[in-house]
């Protein structure tokens, strides 16, 4: 009898696992590349506590719009801006009233070089360096960030000579870390230490008043309608949990 009773147990148990292996899915995401530290780990906890997991590809939010508008694959976007979300909103790529501020990014001056970068972010109108890296202002939010900065500090026109444009945020780091520009402008999250400050080199985190607030914006697409796992992750997004992990990566929240 017992025997024959732990025989049931074994198979509801066996038929559980199945079934919560068939729910799960996997979700095809585009990540602007200045959110991939806490994207790779929101991932780890989206897999822990829905069982889906998120599939992540990261570069700038332009080139990831004209992908989706040539019918690229992915099913869900994070951008590092508003914009971009509404354009494949109006397009029809991506699906209406779904997308929302899941973090309000904050610029960074950096370089590699210790002391290098005041606390002010003064180096800029005192010069002495050859070249300044930024994100291409026409395919990355953060880059055009940086141009607004500079044009409302008057510098604008006197360092354009010396930029050096990366396709994305990611690049740009790369280009300051290998010392082929001696200073840029890349996303705090990039270079934030465990103690909230910049954690190697010198750097000044650009005033807020400077440049538009960079309002990251998430957006279910066209191709992830049917594809539980999309709206999950969406949805975990504004959890306490999540908030938390973008919060210590030195973004702002949305109110």
């Amino acid at each position: 009898m017992q025997l024959t009773q732990l025989k049931r147990l074994s198979i509801l148990c066996l038929l559980l696992v199945f079934s919560l292996d068939l729910q799960a899915a996997t979700v095809l995401v585009a990540v602007a590349s200045n959110f991939t530290k806490p994207m790779n780990e929101i991932a780890e906890a989206f897999k822990k506590a829905t069982g889906h997991e998120a599939n992540l590809s990261f570069g700038s939010s332009g080139k990831f719009v004209a992908q989706i508008e040539n019918d690229a694959p992915f099913e869900v976007l994070l951008a590092a801006d508003e914009n971009n979300p509404k354009k494949l909103e109006e397009s029809g790529k991506g699906i209406a009233n779904t997308h929302f501020t899941y973090a309000i990014g904050k610029l960074v001056l950096w370089s590699a070089t210790p002391g290098l970068v005041d606390d002010q972010g003064k180096i800029l109108d005192k010069g002495g360096f050859k070249h300044l890296a930024l994100a291409d202002p026409k395919l990355a939010p953060y880059g055009l960030a940086a141009e607004e900065a500079l044009k409302n500090l008057g510098l604008l026109e006197k360092l354009k000579p010396v930029f050096v444009l990366g396709e994305n945020i990611s690049q740009t780091q790369q280009f300051i870390g290998t010392g082929n520009a001696e200073l840029g402008f890349i996303a705090f999250s990039q270079v934030i230490g465990k103690d909230g400050k910049i954690a190697e080199g010198s750097g000044w985190v650009v005033p807020d008043t400077l440049h538009s607030p960079i309002r990251q914006n998430a957006i279910l697409l066209k191709k992830g309608e049917p594809n539980p796992a999309a709206p999950a992750l969406l949805q975990f997004l504004k959890s306490p949990e999540v908030l938390a992990i973008i919060k210590k990566y030195g973004y702002s929240l949305p109110q």
